[in-house]
């Protein structure tokens, strides 16, 4: 039976195959989340030394998503392409390099079992179809942009505007939502963050936010409508308070200590895509409005 057959026959073997596919966009996802902040910070101090009139910095080795190979940051030994299975190769080694024993950290086989598992509930939830091939890329960009946010507080341009654009061509084929819908989410998005920016900025004169969350919450705007704002933001909101006191005590650190909105953002905009409808309804027939 050709391939294309089973998938469309055989929910499970689409689901099957989704989670294999995940695995391996996973660690690709790794790389991606390992070196396009480094990627970037070079090429602001590029940039940076044009503007200023300075000598550029002598070149050195390509660095990029594909180049220079993986290889073990403690010994320098090269990744082998059976060191390199998603999530197998990490239990195959038991969490350690095979030159010099340094431990793997645990990241790296939770990212590619999180793409994993997250790729085949997504095509399980819709079938097969662009919605699931739309959802899946919008999936993998919210977790690369989540943990780049975490560590480095930054949401990367080069990865939230794409998929800005991406939300509104998809609808303009009324993948999610309309069109109309989605280009006033995308507004709507930036500027009801924006206004909360500077709002709280005139009233504390500190930033509350950084400007990768307006872009963020406009972006999925454009995947969903101007309709999921309200839930993602409450969402968003509850999630970040909560974890965030908890993350604070846990590393005994000041309330000024800065906490990535980002991840939560994706979060709260990745539920309300699928569940907005359902969530709003019940809460509406719980609080007797219905």
């Amino acid at each position: 039976m050709p391939i294309s057959e089973l998938l469309t026959s055989s929910p499970l073997a689409l689901t099957l195959f989704a989670l294999l596919l995940g695995l391996c966009v996973g660690s690709f996802l790794n790389v991606l989340i390992h070196r396009l902040p480094i990627m970037l910070d070079r090429d602001w101090t590029t940039q940076s030394r044009e503007m200023l009139g300075l000598p550029p910095e002598p070149a050195g080795a390509t660095y990029n998503l594909l180049l220079p190979h993986s290889e073990c940051p403690h010994c320098a030994h090269k990744i082998r392409a059976w060191e390199n299975i998603p999530v197998v190769s990490y239990l195959m080694l038991r969490g350690k390099c095979s030159s010099c024993r340094a431990k793997i950290s645990l990241r790296y086989p939770l990212v590619e079992l999180a793409t994993g598992i997250l790729s085949a509930f997504v095509v399980y939830h819709f079938g097969l179809g662009w919605e699931a091939a739309a959802f899946l890329v919008l999936t993998w960009g919210l977790l690369a942009m989540s943990l780049i946010d975490a560590d480095h507080q930054l949401l990367p341009d080069v990865l939230v505007l794409p998929l800005l654009w991406l939300g509104l061509i998809v609808n303009g084929q009324g993948l999610f939502t309309n069109l109309y819908d989605a280009l006033w989410g995308a507004v709507a998005g930036y500027l009801s963050l924006w206004l909360v920016y500077w709002a709280f900025k005139l009233i504390t004169g500190k930033e509350g936010m950084g400007y990768g969350d307006f872009k963020l919450l406009a972006m999925l705007g454009a995947w969903g409508g101007w309709q999921i704002l309200p839930l993602t933001i409450l969402l968003s909101s509850l999630v970040g308070a909560v974890l965030g006191v908890i993350m604070l005590r846990m590393r005994n650190a000041q309330t000024s200590t800065p906490i990535p909105f980002g991840p939560y953002l994706a979060i709260a905009g990745w539920i309300a895509l699928l569940w907005g409808d359902q969530i709003t309804t019940s809460y509406m027939q719980f609080a007797g409005f219905q």
